[in-house]
């Protein structure tokens, strides 16, 4: 295996954001092609340009002051989108049926699937049997995203979507998807928790640890 190629990841300096510091010497910016540079910003001007606006004016009028939950109604405001669509976890339905409260308190359409529609097995995609033990019924982003593309959601909020299936709801759903929840049953779907405790008892993630390698079935 080659030596890694130094990245964003393991820079501590953050010059991009236009502050005092040099830039280190593997950084992207400073050894970015100008042309997939351009290429970017001729998408964020050009065919993006309605969300790149609404996004940068979100933070600058959000920033510390608003919740995630508010932070997307003001989105869907300067976007001027009127039907929200909701995917989630059907573990979440209470915080669903929370959210489109709020949501038509605010004078949205809101539309929302749950992971478990369509009520298919696991093994009847190919899933092993054995993964039935913690339900037999399949988690089907796929056709949450499909469900809410037909309903013409124009913005949906993926809501504790199981990793992996969250990968398959953003692919296939033809609308925006911001995340409001993403779900870490362990961490009362706090993710970020280890990160913050790394040289602590979550250690264990420098590790070699038998249960983080992939099990082959």
């Amino acid at each position: 295996m080659g030596k890694e190629r130094l990245s964003c990841v393991d820079c501590a300096v953050r010059a991009c954001r236009g502050k005092d510091g040099g830039y280190p010497e593997f950084c992207l910016t400073t050894h970015l092609d100008p042309a997939l540079r351009q290429e970017a910003l001729d998408i964020l001007s050009g065919p993006e340009n309605a969300i790149t606006v609404a996004a940068a004016r979100n933070e600058h009028e959000g920033y510390g002051k608003r919740s995630r939950i508010e932070e997307t109604l003001h989105l869907a405001r300067l976007l001027g989108v009127k039907k929200l669509g909701v995917a989630t976890c059907v573990g979440l339905l209470n915080e669903a049926r929370q959210l489109a409260r709020i949501f038509r308190a605010q004078g949205y359409e809101v539309y929302g699937v749950a992971c478990k529609c369509g009520a298919a097995r696991k093994s009847s995609v190919g899933v092993p049997e054995e993964c039935e033990s913690v339900g037999p019924n399949l988690c089907n982003p796929v056709l949450q995203a499909l469900i809410l593309n037909r309903e013409g959601t124009e913005l949906n909020v993926a809501l504790g979507l199981c990793v992996g299936h969250d990968s398959l709801f953003y692919k296939y759903s033809q609308g925006y998807v911001t995340t409001l929840i993403a779900k870490d049953r362990l961490l009362g779907h706090n993710p970020a928790a280890p990160l913050y405790l790394l040289d602590g008892y979550w250690k264990r993630l420098l590790e070699e640890d038998p249960y983080l390698q992939p099990e082959t079935f």
